[in-house]
């Protein structure tokens, strides 16, 4: 991708020095507690705070590094992130203002390990998420190296599509269209339920091309092979594609995200069309 003509976002909050053990114990409450049990138990309270270090890494990921050194490559990654979601930002105020609607920027969390947000707690394996409760997505920067070694799908493009993907449900969310989705939950079966959180998944991945059209036609920022990326990427993270790699068979009901070819047919439409209002997922029989 070309990103020299990309301003930076100034929305962009860095979580990731946060401790193991703020997060473990809960800040100064959690502290009070230990001072507590050591004085109970005729303990040094400092010998205990000083033990309580990170957070054990989560089994099976590379992406749990509280307290140890950052990955060298992270500084250029967060000025690349800051860049897509800055180009984001511009393109969604001149969409919403075709509309006749103002776009509230949304903030995008960096964080390391795991994260408390509106919507619970997470850890980096369940991987990028946009919360509607405090209008943020988060993000750990070791989802790219997943994305690229575990799920082969390399490129800045594709990685850019993930963010835009996450900014994409915020656009949702702005719209009320993500409210009808979530409003629904508990009052349908979870099959049903599933299905329009398909959709919902899609219109993101259809928003993300969207974004992507207008910021090559305003700055033109794809660069030959970075369509290919885009679509490897979409086509990684179908719920067919990972439920296979992880069970060895699908489960199609139990779909939340979309099958790879889903993805790809609506991340492409949006990319060549730029027009949301060809983006009604809710709208057509099979998505």
């Amino acid at each position: 991708m070309r990103l020299e003509d990309m301003r930076e976002s100034e929305n962009v909050e860095d979580r990731r020095q946060s401790t193991g053990t703020k997060l473990l114990l809960g800040g100064g409450a959690g502290t009070i507690v230990i001072i507590l049990l050591a004085l109970f138990f005729g303990v040094d309270p400092q010998a205990l705070l000083q033990n309580t270090g990170p957070v054990q890494n989560h089994p099976g990921s590379d992406s749990s590094r509280l307290g140890q050194a950052d990955d060298p490559r992270d500084e250029q990654r967060v000025r690349f992130v800051k860049k897509i979601l800055g180009d984001t930002e511009d393109v969604w105020r001149e969409e919403f203002a075709r509309m006749g609607k103002r776009y509230q920027e949304p903030k995008l969390v960096l964080f390391r390990d795991r994260v408390q947000s509106a919507c619970g707690f997470a850890s980096a394996a369940s991987g990028p998420f946009y919360c509607p409760g405090d209008q943020q997505a988060y993000l750990d920067l070791s989802f790219f190296d997943e994305l690229d070694r575990r799920l082969g799908a390399p490129g800045d493009f594709a990685q850019a599509y993930v963010i835009a993907h996450e900014i994409g449900h915020h656009v949702q969310n702005l719209l009320g269209l993500s409210d009808q989705v979530h409003d629904a939950h508990g009052r349908v079966s979870e099959a049903e339920y599933n299905s329009l959180s398909v959709r919902l998944e899609l219109q993101a991945d259809f928003l993300a091309g969207v974004w992507a059209h207008h910021a090559n036609k305003e700055r033109r920022v794809l660069e030959p092979g970075d369509v290919e990326e885009g679509l490897k990427a979409a086509t990684a993270i179908g719920d067919d594609r990972l439920q296979m790699r992880s069970k060895g068979y699908v489960v199609p009901d139990s779909f939340t995200h979309g099958t790879s070819a889903q993805r790809v047919r609506w991340f492409r439409k949006g990319l060549e069309t730029g027009d949301i209002r060809q983006g009604d997922t809710f709208a057509v029989a099979k998505p």
